[in-house]
């Protein structure tokens, strides 16, 4: 019974290395899903590639306390805990990131009872007792903080818990002393099938650095014999739990390990995220030639022809992520050739607005206007110069004047024909205000029957600083 347990037990810590990842494996041209954990290159692990130390040696010190047995350790019969001691060397075997295997040699002392087998007995009912033993087991190393960890954490780390179980055998001398002293209770041998012993526990590790790790551990161990506290056969007078089956301890340990290894990282530290090691792996065969544009970049814009919209981009231009380059204004002046990269403005004038700063010019039977935002009848603070100007010109001279209104294509017929009215009438009362005679004026709206640059129907075709054109009032003499 004791032996199938131990089997039961040191099997649960097997499963998890069939799981293991091996970010150093090569895709297999997969697409990524949601059982690759975001990566195309999951495969398990066998650190054939040799780029990561697997191999450590561990040692510790710790105390143990017996805790499931007649006498014990824990509030004892005077209310005290009585300590022991503890030590474990080990050599750890990492077969992936997320699993190892370690052979370790446990040996120590308990001291459980009344009181402490070193001092007398206090009484003649008092009874107290210590076993030394000596173990040798194997125990499955799950590194939690790797299998469970986040396939998109890119962070370092450098805490780790793990988890361990195992069986062994177990050698142990357990003494019992009284007020009639001392003697040897109990003496088991190793190797025997009686001899079997089971532990498990968690530890909590630190990276120091790329050699060194300190870890602390609580280990629950059963012994697998109801005699190991040292309290007699189950038909003693000491014994006081007849169901008993096993005396079980914990035991608390600190202790250091010390990778061993050529390479810079152990493997039970590897991240398991395949971008990074896949770009080692590149990194690591120099002679690997990497084929980023399979059809070449024509234009040398960072683009690959596979998905470049503009494969003549001229040298020197920024693009976009589809190779086209850009024009931040969108006056049809690509940034590269733009004097004026914010602010659209013609072709002809390098992609700068014209500005007005001089009187309204006449040009036969017309006056240059202003220009207005989209789906705006607002006469802006930059245009109040030019009407000004307009003012001065129109009160000296003999004629009078058609104030007309315009949109460009976008809307329709209807709404454009009421905002070019708007417009037009919204510069006339401007100039009444400012001193033009009533009867030199009149307002007409147009809408977009009137577009300076015909070509911009619809809209779309043009650039923004051609259709910001159309929408305008001009001054047309009667």
């Amino acid at each position: 019974m004791k032996l199938s347990l131990a089997i039961v037990a040191f099997a649960l810590a097997i499963p998890s290395a069939i799981y293991a990842q091996d970010s150093t494996a090569v895709s297999k041209g997969e697409y990524p899903n949601t059982f690759s954990s975001g990566s195309a290159n999951v495969s398990p692990f066998t650190n054939k590639s040799k780029r990561f130390n697997d191999w450590a040696i561990s040692a510790g010190v710790g105390v143990p306390l017996l805790q499931s047995a007649d006498l014990t350790s824990i509030k004892n019969g005077n209310g005290k805990n009585l300590f022991g001691y503890s030590a474990y060397v080990s050599i750890d075997k990492a077969i992936t990131h997320a699993f190892g295997i370690n052979l370790q040699y446990d040996r120590g002392e308990t001291r459980q009872g009344w009181f402490n087998t070193k001092n007398a007995a206090p009484d003649a009912y008092a009874v107290a007792a210590r076993t030394q033993y000596d173990a040798i087991s194997i125990l499955g190393d799950i590194n939690f903080s790797n299998l469970l960890r986040r396939v998109d954490n890119h962070s370092p780390y450098r805490w780790a818990l793990h988890g361990y179980a195992g069986i062994g055998t177990i050698a142990y001398r357990a003494y019992q002393k009284d007020i009639n002293g001392q003697r040897l209770m109990t003496e088991i041998k190793p190797f025997q099938l009686g001899s079997l012993f089971m532990q498990a526990g968690a530890g909590l590790k630190f990276k120091v650095n790329r050699r060194i790790d300190i870890e602390g551990r609580l280990m629950y161990v059963v012994t697998g014999d109801e005699e190991f506290d040292g309290g007699g056969d189950a038909y003693s007078a000491i014994n006081r739990r007849s169901e008993q089956v096993s005396d079980n301890f914990f035991n608390a340990t600190l202790g250091v390990s010390l990778k061993l290894g050529k390479h810079e990282s152990h493997v039970m530290w590897h991240d398991p995220l395949q971008e990074i090691y896949y770009k080692l792996d590149v990194l690591a065969n120099k002679n690997q030639d990497i084929e980023v544009c399979k059809k070449g970049d024509a234009d040398n814009d960072g683009v690959c022809d596979d998905w470049d919209r503009q494969l003549d981009t001229p040298a020197g231009a920024r693009v976009d992520g589809a190779g086209v380059a850009l024009d931040t204004d969108l006056d049809g002046v690509i940034d590269l050739y733009d004097k004026c990269v914010t602010v659209p403005g013609p072709v002809e004038n390098n992609g700068c607005p014209v500005a007005t700063t001089g009187p309204v010019v006449e040009t036969e039977t017309k006056l240059e206007g202003i220009e207005f935002d989209l789906n705006s009848d607002r006469i802006l603070p930059s245009n109040t110069p030019i009407l000004n100007n307009a003012v001065n010109y129109i009160n000296s001279s003999n004629g009078s004047y058609n104030v007309i209104g315009a949109t460009d294509t976008r809307g329709t017929d209807a709404y454009n024909q009421k905002l070019s009215e708007r417009r037009a009438n919204n510069v006339k009362n401007y100039l009444i205000k400012n001193g033009v005679q009533t009867g030199k004026l009149q307002a007409v709206g147009k809408g977009e029957k009137d577009l300076k640059y015909p070509e911009c129907e619809p809209a779309t075709k043009c650039p923004e600083w051609k259709n910001r054109a159309n929408r305008r009032v001009y001054f047309e003499a009667k």
